[in-house]
């Protein structure tokens, strides 16, 4: 999951450094690090120095990476199509309707709020 939101991310804009994608894609940017290694291993993206800090690294979507996000979006689109091809269209447009809703709230209305013993 996380591999294909990663090169959603990059497909969408093309040259991002490893923490400003973290953040854009509300990933921890410690925790990311093992899937864009291998998502690199796999030719799907490419890391490389930022010319003005030499400690980040500027990630980009390969041509690879692109026609492996595409076939996957489809194979996505695809079993969306079957799944809600079982609600009634009135249903569907509802469902679909509260999910743009739900996916628009900002990460701090759906990030747990810490106890207040925390």
């Amino acid at each position: 999951m996380w591999g294909y939101v990663v090169l959603s991310a990059l497909d969408e804009s093309p040259v991002r450094t490893q923490a400003a994608l973290a953040e854009a894609i509300g990933a921890d940017k410690t925790r990311i690090i093992g899937t864009l290694d291998e998502l690199q291993e796999a030719g799907l993206i490419s890391r490389t120095p930022d010319p003005e800090d030499r400690r980040a690294r500027l990630l980009a979507i390969t041509a690879k990476g692109r026609r492996v996000r595409r076939a996957a979006r489809s194979e996505i689109r695809a079993a969306e199509e079957r799944i809600l091809a079982h609600l009634a269209p009135a249903d569907r447009l509802s469902f679909l309707r509260a999910l743009e809703t739900l996916s628009a709230l900002p990460q701090e209305k759906v990030v747990r709020p810490p106890a207040e013993s925390e």
